[in-house]
């Protein structure tokens, strides 16, 4: 059985028995003819249902914050904000996806020519389990206003979620099997997934994971020559130059560090800063860091929640023991916490570089690991000594000076000045290990679809 568990407490919640091979088979048909008929749907209906999707999600805000709160313990003031998220997510495809998925005319002499963006079918969708809803709907709404079904494997400590996203898309007046939230063992998942990329019934695949899942989905939808997109996740370096506000740096690194308690793609997790500012900085930080309030992620004040299953917090306390060990220092935290539930202390690592876990390594919780660089050579040089490339920041006086240096570092988002984030209007994506592909704005909703030349003569 598919146990669902609260991190917050132990106690369980709900158990699901896994769907067998007929069962995957049938909802796989279904989902199938389900897509083709779609696909047939104008454009301009397929956006209006994403509207009452928006309309929706915040009519069931509270029960579906709740949902996530005890699957994976979301403070519960971020779950409301990510059902918020993604119903503007929502209303942003319906306003624009019409015109992004327009036909574009190109001037050829003694023809008409144009090329259309147009459905490619069943996309088969592998979703993590830290943000439950957001992480499928920014998929899953350009996909579905593009013309495509959805297959949604949702992570297995999220299936409750998983199942109430499957019934709002009904509600919302998506057709019926179009989006599936398909059950399955996670002793079964890599068979499965394998099969399913294969299936010819299946056009493409997308993955948000780690990178042993990445790897095995990527070359699965190679050899079967189909489209993927994968995100894979980060280690996000936030590099403060010697003329920035160092409290304020400090305080936007607490927000940028700590959301979801940790465990976002995009956290800030490599604290790159200027010598002359690294003392100032780090106290500042540390006494941010002291100050958050850990409990109960159903109660509003609370800003740090448990980690969503107990080998993660394992995770988390080798990397801090193995960094300390290799030199690091531990300013704050570093253990878990006593009691029922997967706690762990906020958590500062200082001198922290290259060779070390809590540097080289996705830490997916609450542990941030702060370097110091000389000057602006040796901050692009950390910066990029990592193997993931998801997003950056940078924080300095003079804006200028940190876009010139952003564009020395990797990665597929460079924020100056801000904390990185995902919005519905700018292409969401990594390079490097973490992944290829873009999702949200134009070039989202047109990563499946098949992009087709028209050529008509007199």
């Amino acid at each position: 059985m598919i146990r669902t568990v609260n991190p917050a407490t132990g106690e369980e919640i709900s158990r699901y028995r896994p769907w067998d091979a007929v069962r995957v088979e049938t909802a796989v048909e279904r989902a199938h003819t389900a897509a083709r008929h779609w696909a047939l749907v104008p454009v301009a209906e397929r956006a209006a249902r994403a509207r009452g999707l928006a309309r929706l999600l915040r009519e069931h805000r509270d029960s579906m914050a709740q949902l996530v709160v005890a699957e994976m313990g979301k403070p519960v003031v971020e779950a409301e904000g990510e059902i918020e998220k993604s119903a503007v997510t929502a209303e942003y495809y319906a306003r624009q996806g019409p015109g992004i998925l327009a036909d574009e005319p190109v001037a050829v002499e003694g023809a008409r020519a144009w090329a259309a963006y147009e459905p490619l079918g069943l996309v088969l969708a592998v979703m993590p389990w830290n943000f439950p809803v957001w992480q499928v709907m920014r998929f899953a709404i350009p996909s579905l206003v593009a013309g495509n079904g959805v297959l949604l494997k949702h992570a297995s400590n999220v299936t409750g979620s998983a199942l109430a996203l499957q019934d709002l898309f009904v509600a919302a007046g998506f057709p019926e099997h179009l989006v599936t939230a398909l059950v399955v063992a996670d002793a079964d998942v890599p068979e499965v997934t394998a099969r399913l990329v294969e299936d010819d019934r299946v056009a493409a695949v997308t993955l948000t994971g780690s990178n042993r899942a990445g790897a095995a989905v990527g070359s699965a939808a190679g050899r079967a020559a189909k489209k993927s997109v994968l995100e894979l996740g980060g280690s996000d370096a936030f590099v403060v130059l010697d003329d920035a506000d160092a409290d304020l740096a400090a305080a936007a690194a607490v927000r940028a560090r700590f959301t979801n308690s940790g465990q976002s793609c995009v956290c800030a997790k490599r604290f790159v800063v200027a010598e002359a500012v690294a003392d100032a900085f780090t106290e500042a930080f540390v006494r941010g860091v002291r100050g958050l309030r850990i409990g109960d992620p159903r109660e509003r004040a609370t800003q740090v929640g448990p980690l969503a299953r107990d080998d993660l917090r394992a995770a988390v306390q080798r990397q801090v023991e193995e960094s300390v060990a290799a030199g690091a220092r531990l300013l704050t935290g570093g253990k878990s916490l006593p009691g029922a539930g997967c706690w762990f202390q906020p958590t500062v690592l200082a001198d922290t570089g290259p060779g070390m876990p809590a540097f080289d390594e996705e830490t997916f919780g609450p542990l941030a690991a702060i370097a110091v660089a000389r000057d602006d050579e040796d901050a692009v040089r950390l910066a990029n000594a990592s193997v993931y490339g998801l997003g950056m920041s940078v924080w300095t006086a003079d804006p200028a000076r940190g876009l010139a240096l952003a564009r020395r570092v990797t990665s597929g988002a460079a924020f100056v000045n801000a904390v990185v984030a995902s919005d519905p209007r700018l292409p969401f994506g990594g390079t490097k290990r973490s992944g290829y592909g873009r999702e949200l704005a134009a070039a989202g909703i047109r990563e499946f679809t098949n992009t087709r030349t028209y050529w008509v003569a007199p």
